[in-house]
């Protein structure tokens, strides 16, 4: 289980670290563009269910620590589904990875 870390002080919110690693290509891909853009997800029950969202910009102070030592594979199709996600009004919305193209 990887965590994204955000701010400062910071809060973490963790992500599988397939996940993680999904999401670290999509908002770096955004930010080296300089684009800034909301990103969210649905809380966990034992953080108390609901939605949370943060406001990320090139300016953003974020870290990824991964518990895995290996990179995993790719999926393309997740990665294109994020980044429309990211590119959309609402911002970046966290879903899990499609069944197709899994590796």
């Amino acid at each position: 289980m990887g965590t994204l870390l955000y701010g400062s002080p910071s809060i973490e919110v963790s992500f599988d670290d397939r996940a993680l690693t999904h999401l670290q290509i999509v908002i770096t891909a955004k930010l080296r563009r300089r684009e800034s853009f909301i990103f969210s997800w649905n809380d966990a029950p034992e953080a108390g269910s609901g939605r949370s969202a943060i406001w990320l910009d090139p300016s953003s102070t974020i870290y990824y620590r991964f518990y895995g030592s290996r990179i995993p594979t790719i999926n393309r199709e997740w990665i294109d589904a994020l980044m429309e996600s990211a590119n959309s009004g609402s911002g970046l919305f966290f879903t899990s990875e499609p069944l197709t193209g899994r590796s």
